[in-house]
């Protein structure tokens, strides 16, 4: 029989990438997330029930077991960028990760993958920082030969970085953004998926920081991104102290309605994520350690937000027709 993995996350921005690829390998992929009929698209990732979605929280010991049950490698691609309710950070980024790698050792799973970010910090003012690194702690205190992958802002199809800016550049002349200057590297969300099978597969272990062959300010990315979408905008890059009360009033609105309403537009957390720098550190092991080429945004970007454009998929069209002589 075909070896089984568990993808906790499977269905999300990074996991769908990864069971994709397993099952390309010819592994069984359990994909255990909340909601499984919310998950079904991934069933045809493979054959007749090589993909099947497996419900499971994160938060519970009980269900994170029962969806680990005679696999032979995990993944955690389990994740959040704002609190919501029972969703903590702590509850879900440091105690989920040590809940699966603890489990996952006790029933003798071989391989762990676990999805970090890079700026993982026990010492950061960032919660977020804060909780993805106790999550790698508690994930090495029980897998200590798992892979640990530290990605830069990821980007593709679905991502909500270059999209979320390209839906706002739709909504006028004039576009803000907040860390104009921070410095990203936006790694393609295929090139995670291929470093995470190596860990699953065995021939990987440590710790890798992800990033694209392009380093450069949130500025420079947000121009990228307007000549892919042929939108000119005046950019205007907000100051911290403004950032911080817009992300106070985001979230007090959230806590007046008692999580109602989640906080998507932006929290104080994400403004201190926000001033400092996410590219791969100089003496980290990269993709290339794994054999992988990184993948630019220059030859991605125009795959997906054609869409942004004034004419959508017409535009190129309409352009290749003004060079028309009648």
């Amino acid at each position: 029989m075909s070896k089984l993995v568990t993808i906790y996350g499977g269905s999300g921005f990074v996991g769908r990438y990864i069971a994709r690829r397993m099952a390309k390998e010819g592994w069984r992929v359990r994909v255990a997330v909340r909601r499984p009929n919310e998950a079904l698209f991934v069933k045809p990732y493979g054959t007749v029930g090589q993909v099947e979605p497996f419900p499971c929280n994160v938060r519970d010991d009980a269900s994170v077991a029962a969806a680990l049950q005679g696999a032979d490698a995990v993944v955690n691609c389990v994740g959040i960028l704002g609190e919501h309710r029972k969703n903590t950070f702590d509850a879900v980024q440091a105690e989920g990760a040590g809940r699966i790698a603890r489990l996952a050792a006790e029933n003798g799973v071989t391989s762990m993958v676990h999805v970090s970010a890079i700026g993982a910090d026990a010492d950061s003012e960032s919660e977020y920082a804060q909780s993805k690194a106790e999550g790698e702690a508690a994930v090495l205190a029980h897998m200590p030969g798992a892979m640990i992958l530290r990605p830069s802002v990821i980007f593709g199809q679905d991502d909500g970085f270059f999209n979320r800016f390209a839906s706002m550049a739709r909504l006028g002349p004039v576009l803000p953004i907040v860390g104009g200057e921070t410095r990203f590297q936006p790694v393609f969300v295929d090139d995670v998926a291929a470093a995470a099978v190596k860990g699953i597969k065995g021939e990987a272990s440590g710790v890798f920081e992800l990033g694209g062959p392009d380093a450069g300010t949130l500025r420079e990315f947000v121009d990228e991104m307007l000549e892919v979408i042929y939108r000119k905008r005046i950019v205007i890059n907000l100051p911290f102290w403004v950032a911080r009360i817009m992300a106070f009033g985001c979230d007090l609105t959230q806590s007046i309605l008692m999580g109602l309403i989640e906080n998507k537009v932006l929290t104080r957390d994400q403004v201190k994520l926000l001033q400092e720098d996410n590219v791969v550190a100089e003496d980290a092991k990269t993709l290339a350690d794994l054999g992988i080429r990184a993948t630019s945004t220059e030859a991605i970007l125009p795959d997906y937000l054609w869409r942004y454009r004034p004419t959508g998929q017409f535009d190129d069209i309409k352009n290749s027709a003004k060079n028309l002589k009648i």
